[in-house]
């Protein structure tokens, strides 16, 4: 079955990644000066590559995608799937094809994967540090510019759910909108009034919630609320939108946060700060 993410164009990503680290368009671009100058055009290599780590492993399709642009018909074995949790010491995939095509491909497939395994890892730590089925952990658009849906897809591959893909399929109502609109329930009438759907209201003041309930919210972030101040806000909500917590949120204190009885938390860090898998990739002549 072929790697697909909606509204994530594998092609164009693989052909822009490539261009950027072969300077096409660039005086003297459009190669890799290294490979063609030490390396034969007809020499051949095997390689394996392997994670250094204990990982959940994330973006292996796509690492094998930048390999095959170049050498179509290089021989590329993946050797776990997707979303799987290895040890250090795991082999990831095998190569077998044209030398200079996989020292090109190199840094860009071990890019995305070392970047996405990394996410989908702190992620699944995450998750097991909150500790709580009937908590749903959530990523936010603290993505890196370009990167998103791939960086989103590796937080479904850790265990966590995706909040907004972007500024298009829900309103977020948040501070500097309700300073303009002068109160949090105007802001959300605005909303609202324009039809949308799908209405998150930021708050981070109990006596807020029932003017943003009013107004027509359909689900309420509680913005930097302590254990006890979230405990009150869900209690005054009282099942009638989605609760989700957010800010100050850690692996220290995330399982006091979720059982307060929201029904999501938010964590920017799963994509903003998620530190890269040690992955490397080997080779021997053929």
């Amino acid at each position: 079955m072929a790697f697909h993410i909606d509204g994530f164009d594998l092609n164009r990503f693989v052909r822009d990644t490539l261009a950027e680290d072969l300077g096409d368009g660039l005086p003297g671009g459009g190669r890799d000066v290294t490979s063609e100058s030490v390396i034969p055009a007809d020499a051949r290599f095997a390689g394996v590559m392997d994670t250094r780590d204990a990982i959940l492993v994330a973006g292996l399709p796509i690492a094998a995608a930048f390999f095959r642009a170049l050498e179509p018909d290089m021989d590329v074995e993946i050797l776990v799937e997707e979303g799987a949790d290895v040890p250090a010491g795991t082999d990831l995939m095998r190569l077998s094809g044209n030398a200079r095509a996989m020292l090109t491909a190199e840094r860009s497939a071990l890019n995305t994967v070392q970047h996405l395994s990394g996410i989908a890892t702190m992620v699944q730590g995450y998750v097991r540090a909150m500790d709580n089925p009937a908590c749903t952990l959530l990523d936010t658009r603290k993505t890196i510019p370009g990167l998103r849906h791939l960086e989103k897809y590796a937080v479904r591959m850790g265990g966590a759910a995706n909040h907004r893909m972007g500024l298009w399929d829900a309103a977020m109502i948040k501070d500097n909108h309700v300073l303009v609109a002068g109160n949090v329930g105007e802001a959300v009438r605005r909303a609202k009034d324009a039809g949308v759907a799908d209405i998150i209201c930021e708050v981070d003041r109990i006596d807020q919630i029932e003017p943003a309930l009013a107004a027509g919210a359909t689900r309420l972030l509680l913005d930097n609320m302590a254990p006890p101040m979230l405990r009150e806000a869900v209690a005054l909500v009282a099942g009638r939108v989605p609760t989700e917590a957010s800010g100050g949120i850690n692996l220290e204190t995330i399982a006091a946060k979720a059982a307060t009885g929201v029904n999501y938390v938010s964590v920017g860090r799963l994509t903003q700060s998620a530190p890269a898998a040690d992955i490397g990739l080997d080779f021997t002549p053929l």
